[in-house]
């Protein structure tokens, strides 16, 4: 049996180390993963120690809205990768946590993101944050998350805030199935383009935009979509201005064009509710009554027929009501 001998080697937790007994047989090696990106691991029988990139949800404004787990994740990991270390030492300041930060953002460079899993791939252990909400969903953060999990590193959730669930919820909208299509191209013809796409849409669409584009998207989607077409704007979620307008596309266009809105945008479309001429409401609310009937589940009814004939759940649901009353 071979000698051995202890080495310390520091664990993802802050200020603690553990020992490990390795036998002089173990390696301690330097491997190629990926292109060009060196990653040294202590490794033992296949066992390799590597750190772990914990994805973190933060506040979309109300800097009460943390979770324990997050803290505790904030305050043990070796390194902060966050958009823009100032808005992120605002939230730190508040729960006076003390950490090492590094900018990550939608601008930066292929060195920073090999430098990211270069540490991981040493045992560090990084929080990856944006300035609001959870990191990927139209902020940076996918490409490292994907990169990650192609060289098999540890990434872990760490859920929370979320602008564009926060709006569905609070819309008042279907939320059985929707649409999240992000920010809109900035220039008109391509925008315009992408909401004749979504005009049929039978789910809810959920969009986000600045404030000083939030008129002209509201300009073609009723161009496109028609001056009814229902709307809701969430803005300024969990803040102390919080707003949420529901109405119809012109009369949207007509609050904002009075009140500039500042801050951050959600949009809400409607599902399209134009039932095809060759659909009778009534026989497809019979379809729904069979199934119901058969034994399967009212709303799982309705959603299988909207489907099936391509027109809003909230559509037959309202006329089987009707029926009904």
């Amino acid at each position: 049996m071979g000698s051995s001998t202890i080495i310390k080697i520091s664990s993802s937790y802050k200020k603690h180390s553990f020992d490990c007994l390795l036998s002089y047989d173990s390696v301690y090696k330097t491997e190629k993963l990926g292109a060009g990106l060196k990653n040294t691991r202590f490794q033992r029988r296949g066992i390799t120690i590597n750190g772990t990139l914990y994805v973190c949800a933060t506040p979309i404004g109300n800097l009460e809205d943390v979770s324990i787990r997050l803290l505790k994740t904030l305050r043990k990991v070796d390194i902060i990768a966050c958009e823009d270390t100032r808005h992120t030492l605002k939230l730190l300041n508040h729960y006076k946590i003390k950490n090492q930060l590094i900018s990550y953002h939608e601008h930066s460079s292929r060195k920073k993101e090999d430098y990211l899993l270069e540490e991981l791939g040493n045992g560090k252990s990084i929080a990856l944050v944006s300035d609001a909400g959870m990191p990927g969903i139209s902020d940076p953060g996918q490409e490292l998350v994907r990169r990650a999990a192609d060289l098999a590193l540890n990434v872990e959730i760490i859920p929370g805030p979320s602008a564009l669930i926060s709006a569905l919820v609070i819309s008042g909208m279907d939320s059985s199935t929707f649409l999240f299509a992000g920010f809109l191209p900035s220039k008109r013809k391509q925008r315009k383009e992408i909401i004749q796409e979504l005009k049929d849409e039978m789910r809810t669409i959920i969009l986000y935009e600045a404030p000083h584009r939030l008129l002209d998207t509201l300009a073609d989607i009723t161009d496109v979509m028609g001056a009814e077409r229902k709307l809701a704007v969430a803005r300024e979620l969990t803040k102390k201005h919080e707003e949420v307008r529901r109405c119809n596309a012109a009369e949207m266009w007509e609050h904002f064009k009075s009140n500039p809105p500042r801050g951050e945008i959600c949009i809400l479309i409607a599902a399209d509710e134009i039932v095809p001429k060759e659909i009778s409401l009534e026989s497809v609310c019979e379809e729904v009554e069979q199934l119901i009937g058969s034994g399967m589940d009212k709303k799982e009814a309705f959603k299988m027929k909207a489907r099936e004939h391509k027109i809003a759940k909230s559509l037959i649901y309202n006329y089987f009501i009707g029926k009904k009353i």
